[in-house]
């Protein structure tokens, strides 16, 4: 059973009962990303980092070592839209779980040594994603898809951007960013919902609420072609066209079609341009869906002398897949592909920690899994 509360000071907790398991995924989800940083890129992705560095009571190594006493798997990300800190334990350690995990949104450091030394470490990884060609070609896509508009950005910045960021600068963001208003806390596994409330208020409830309003303009996407010479094995290409947003109503067909595309095995990117021809170890479409934008991507990797030919094999689909109906066979496949991945996706309690969060920042609201599975099935191959 799935409870909902809003505190007085906005914050919004989810919790779901799964009685038939011994352990609780909890997680803190922030209703702001690097879309949201300014011109500051990659301070939302810089400042996830920071709040494991330390808090006023506890050194970074304190909160490695009480997250391994309980058992608990402690992560984070920063995503383009939210981020997320999030923990998973035995349902026993769950009050320990929430006040670590508070501590860290709560009381973060920020002292200027550590600040020093994270920097160097994001240059790193800036420098790694350069290095993973199949990373790197989809933050070119999304950087010529989307140009001049933060979802077009790396969420972890440029050298230049990371580098003039300070321990100041961040603490800024943090004090606006990190409200009560701003904050949606799940919990999924065996729990009750009334003692998870009285945890949540216990270490949330004074949080202040002033979150900013942020009228965002969603991007203008426009033909363009970019090129990166790189003295790599393979090429490594993405072709793309808009999509759908998060709440589009036709959103769940889409899906289903990015299943025939490319989204399996059995999908026609994947016969015609490996399994058929042998063109490419990886290929696949993916999309990518935010608040009012989206995009359907497709890649490939392939030796430089192919890649006239996979790029011609692509748009040969797009074409087909516009001027044909999908045979009812394969539409019905696609449509079992994508209720399975949808239902094996929601069998952990981390998962569907997840989806509470998902559904609340981005719909207001619960979408029951059996609403998802029948707006999958009502799409026709029109």
């Amino acid at each position: 059973m799935i409870k909902r509360d809003v505190f007085n000071n906005g914050l919004c907790l989810l919790t779901e009962s799964m009685p038939d398991v011994r352990s609780v995924s909890l997680g803190a989800w922030l209703a702001r990303g690097s879309r949201h940083e300014g011109a500051a890129a990659g301070i939302a992705h810089f400042t996830e980092h920071m709040l494991f560095k330390g808090t006023t009571s506890r050194s970074a190594e304190d909160i490695a070592q009480q997250a391994d006493s309980i058992g608990g798997q402690l992560n984070a990300f920063t995503a383009k839209e939210c981020a997320s800190y999030y923990i998973k334990v035995l349902d026993e350690h769950l009050s320990r779980a929430v006040d670590l995990v508070s501590d860290l949104l709560r009381s973060p450091a920020f002292h200027d040594d550590d600040v020093g030394r994270e920097k160097k470490v994001i240059l790193e990884e800036i420098k790694m994603g350069e290095d993973i060609p199949d990373e790197l070609v989809h933050e070119l896509f999304a950087e010529s898809f989307w140009p001049k508009h933060p979802l077009g950005r790396s969420i972890a910045g440029s050298p230049e951007s990371v580098s003039s960021i300070t321990s100041a600068s961040l603490r800024i963001f943090f004090e606006r960013t990190y409200v009560a208003d701003n904050l949606v806390v799940a919990a999924a596994g065996n729990l009750e919902h009334a003692a998870v409330r009285d945890l949540i208020e216990q270490s949330f409830g004074d949080l202040p609420s002033r979150a900013e309003l942020i009228d965002q303009a969603p991007p203008i996407t426009q033909p363009r072609l970019m090129v990166r010479t790189k003295d790599i094995e393979q090429s490594h290409l993405c072709l793309g066209t808009p999509g759908y947003s998060q709440t589009h109503e036709d959103r769940y067909p889409s899906y289903v079609l990015n299943t025939v595309l490319g989204g399996s095995m059995s999908s026609r990117l994947f016969q015609n341009i490996r399994e058929k021809r042998g063109l490419a170890y990886a290929v696949s479409s993916s999309l990518e869906s935010y608040r009012d934008v989206g995009a359907l991507t497709i890649y490939a990797g392939c030796a430089a002398t192919e890649v006239s030919e996979v790029i011609d094999l692509v748009v040969a689909e797009l074409r087909d897949l516009k001027a044909r109906s999908i045979p009812a066979e394969e539409l019905q496949r696609a449509k079992d592909i994508s209720k399975a991945n949808l239902v094996f996706g929601l069998e952990s309690t981390a998962s569907r920690m997840s989806q509470l969060a998902r559904s609340e920042l981005y719909f207001g609201r619960q979408i029951d899994l059996s609403e998802d599975l029948a707006r999958l099935d009502s799409g026709n191959a029109d």
